[in-house]
């Protein structure tokens, strides 16, 4: 095995050096041992800094799922090792044969226009989750193929009704992206929704400054916070004022001159100084990791064997560890990230360095000549590959850092990598969507249940389109043995078939590892409570509280 190529120069230490050094670790309480004992009191707006704006305050993409915690509730809230625990609902069971679930809701909850939070308003989002022209396409991800009814039994029994067994459902429901909204205000349609959002949440959208910031402010009849909350009733704060601050060096110095209580997304080359001054705590997202997700339809990557050279062609390891400064973690397996339950550890290091396999991999395919470049032909073509990432909303700066190692490392074996930035317009807009978009798209999926491989993975046809396929690979074999994963309720059968699908996905190289998705935040000494909840990472301010220095 030969050693790699140089990494090339880590682009946001330049913009960084002006602030710190970097370091590494998932947590810290920085130097706020001062207000340990400090009891909450009431009062003060949080000042917090956020990295990306979405088209809406709703919708389908994690970003919004962050927004939507902090206005509406779910269902259900997931803990720790995947428990799940109360929230709008206070109990459910499940019929015999797992098709129908019976929700017992909370009594005397309002919605923040008035509506009474009820068990036809939670059938209403049911039914605007699963319209077509939903804002949140997410949630037909989840539970289209499985939704069949839902009913109003009495104000406060709601029955789920699905096609088929469902074990990951408690877990799906528990996301921001499944927050009852109010039917009143859910009537008047998407634009009203997209800019008003009227949750039974902790907080009011009070207003959202495009470009700027969106102003919430403190529901003062807040009774409905999830079992695992740290207390009960309103939020201690008056408000919170989210700000848009794309720029991970004007966000970071945001936190460090004062004008930001707490900052969303450390950047990893400024870690040990956050560590040292702030409370500094990292979630590693579960779901599908940040993955190249090969394209297996059109172009260089229809053959598993340039795909697997791929794979071998570049250190990804090294690349991820010099780039994310040993903060972020490498995650060879590209189906999973390694925080997700049901996860195949051993393929943990997929694909590992090896230019020598590559090398092979690509002459048993053919590509044996080279121009006078050094990229390999085969045909009078070149093996060239257009490689798409969403600048701005799934790859930081940082991260264009990495696919460029990347970019550099595979010329080694030949190949020309084309790297093409797509906007948040254009990656929302659906420019990249089609098998003759691109030959490989960097993306991730948050999901705290090994059933997103259902979405990601099953079949792209005619009459049942997938869009969330990326690789747009149709395996009949793959997509039966996750929906058997999906439907039973044996702990070790479940176990055993999320594997057998891992396993399949990474022979065929469908999808190659990069790193985890992750959350991270550092917030003032002073400002305590601050937490990340269990089921994609979203930042809750509920509990949240400001200080006084303890003398």
């Amino acid at each position: 095995m030969r050693t790699p190529k140089t990494l090339l120069p880590l682009l946001a230490l330049v913009a960084g050096l002006a602030l710190a050094a970097c370091g590494g670790s998932d947590s810290s309480g920085g130097n706020a041992d001062e207000f340990a004992d400090a009891k909450p009191v009431n009062g003060g707006t949080i000042s917090y800094g956020h990295e990306q704006e979405p088209p809406c305050l709703i919708g389908g993409w994690v970003q919004q799922a962050y927004i939507m915690r902090q206005f509406s509730d779910s269902l259900v809230s997931q803990v720790e090792e995947g428990e799940i625990v109360p929230w709008l609902a206070t109990d459910w069971k499940v019929s015999e044969d797992q098709k129908t679930w019976t929700f017992t809701l909370k009594d005397g909850v309002k919605f923040t226009d008035g509506t009474p939070f009820n068990a036809e308003a939670v059938k209403t989002n049911f039914e605007t989750w699963l319209n077509p022209k939903s804002l949140n396409p997410t949630v037909d991800a989840y539970i289209g193929e499985y939704y069949k009814s839902s009913k109003a039994i009495d104000d406060t029994t709601f029955e789920l009704t699905l096609t088929k067994p469902y074990s990951p459902l408690l877990s799906a429901l528990s996301q921001g992206y499944f927050g009852i909204l109010s039917p009143k205000q859910l009537a008047k349609g998407p634009e009203a929704n997209c800019e008003q959002p009227i949750g039974t949440g902790p907080f009011i959208v009070k207003k959202w400054n495009r470009g700027k910031n969106i102003e919430f402010v403190k529901n003062p009849d807040y009774n409905s916070a999830p079992k695992n909350a740290k207390h009960q009733g309103p939020a201690y704060v008056d408000g919170i004022t989210w700000k848009f601050l794309g720029d991970q060096t004007l966000r970071y110095g945001s936190l460090t001159s004062g004008e930001s209580n707490v900052i969303y997304n450390v950047p990893t080359v400024n870690w040990k100084d956050a560590k040292g001054k702030f409370q500094v705590q990292q979630y590693i997202t579960p779901g599908r990791p940040v993955t190249f997700s090969l394209n297996t339809q059109q172009g260089v990557f229809t053959d598993k064997k340039v795909r697997q050279a791929f794979g071998y062609a570049a250190d990804r390891k090294a690349a991820v560890e010099s780039a994310f400064n040993d903060v972020i973690p490498y995650n060879g397996n590209g189906s999973l990230s390694q925080s997700t339950p049901d996860y195949d550890e051993s393929l943990a290091d997929a694909y590992p360095y090896d230019i020598a396999k590559a090398n092979q991999l690509l002459d048993e395919a053919g590509w044996t000549e080279k121009n006078a470049d050094g990229v390999r032909t085969k045909g009078g073509k070149t093996l060239t590959a257009k490689v798409v990432y969403p600048a701005g909303s799934v790859v930081s700066a940082e991260g264009v850092t990495l696919l460029q190692n990347v970019q550099e490392q595979a010329k080694e074996a030949g190949f020309d990598i084309k790297l093409v930035p797509s906007s948040p317009s254009e990656t929302f807009g659906g420019k990249y969507a089609t098998p003759d978009s691109y030959d490989a798209i960097t993306w991730y999926w948050t999901s705290p249940t090994a059933g997103v491989l259902y979405i990601v993975w099953r079949q792209n046809l005619k009459d049942r389109p997938n869009g969330n396929n990326a690789s747009f690979y149709n395996n009949p074999k793959l997509e039966d043995t996750i929906e058997a994963a999906n439907s039973t309720q044996d702990e070790a059968e479940q176990q055993k078939l999320y594997a057998e699908a891992q396993q399949l996905i990474n022979e065929e190289a469908a999808a190659i590892g990069i790193y985890t998705q992750t959350t991270s935040l550092a917030s003032q000494p002073e400002l305590r409570d601050v937490w990340i909840e269990n089921s994609q990472g979203e930042p809750v301010f509920h509990d949240a509280f400001f200080a006084k220095k303890q003398p």
